[in-house]
């Protein structure tokens, strides 16, 4: 329940005329009066309900994250016992978030299932190494951002021209220059494909994943300081890449 000021004022006057006995809970004439402490009980007793919802979650969230490691370990075990449907599973149970990761690395459904397959494939290989000091699919999407970074670097080896180039974006957009979601995100990803693989990375984990720059400088092994200058130069060139796109794209920069 929120209080507004208008509400509160009115109260306050409630109170006051009564001589405070309402915040006692006494009678004023015939009617009990409703003062600010009982409504102020009301509030705090609502946000005791939610903070104990709150708390009832995050507990339910524990359980489920503590049971997902568990089958991850069980999983791992097994997969390094040499039983092959185990790291099947472990697929299975994280393929669809790795998807949706290395979808924001390339817009080519093609390319993205072959990435989605090698990340797998280095996870495989690296097993052994994991140490369950952050949980499996943490230590997956590190992976999967080292794969994601190599695909960039051997793209920008074989092409320094992005699919869609600025010039042309003008040739496939609407005469009156809106651009749908779809569009939009195409054009953002032709515009970063033009970056160096490194300010592409930064841009891509901070805007693109959400990334904190702790999160971000973690899943690129990159200090925090690193992260926050390449983040600040990639920045920069983008704003530049922008400035001498076509004047009616120019609403990607603010979507």
């Amino acid at each position: 329940m929120l209080l507004t000021l208008n509400q509160f004022a009115e109260w306050v006057r409630a109170d006051s005329a009564s001589g405070g006995a309402a915040m006692f809970g006494l009678r004023v004439g015939a009617a009990p009066a409703r003062g600010i402490s009982t409504v102020l009980g009301g509030i705090f007793a609502h946000a005791a309900i939610e903070s104990q919802r709150k708390a009832a979650a995050e507990r339910q969230a524990g359980v489920e994250r503590q049971a997902t490691a568990e089958l991850d370990w069980c999983d791992i075990r097994a997969t390094l016992g040499g039983d092959g449907q185990a790291y099947a599973h472990i697929v299975r149970r994280y393929q669809d978030q790795i998807t949706t990761q290395m979808w924001r690395l390339s817009r080519r459904r093609d390319d993205c299932e072959q990435l989605v397959h090698d990340v797998f494939v280095e996870a495989f290989l690296s097993l052994k190494h994991f140490q369950g000091r952050a949980p499996f699919l943490h230590w997956l999407r590190k992976i999967a951002t080292r794969v994601g970074y190599r695909y960039w670097k051997q793209q920008a080896r074989a092409r320094r021209q992005a699919t869609v180039p600025l010039e042309d974006w003008h040739k496939s957009s609407p005469a009156d220059g809106s651009v749908d979601a779809a569009e939009a995100a195409s054009q953002v990803h032709a515009l970063l494909a033009q970056l160096p693989p490194r300010d592409r990375l930064v841009l891509t984990l901070i805007y693109l994943d959400g990334c904190s720059v702790a999160e971000a400088a973690e899943q690129a092994g990159w200090s925090q300081t690193m992260t926050k200058v390449q983040a600040h130069r990639a920045r920069k060139k983008l704003k530049k890449l922008l400035e001498q796109a076509p004047h009616e794209q120019r609403q990607v920069r603010d979507a």
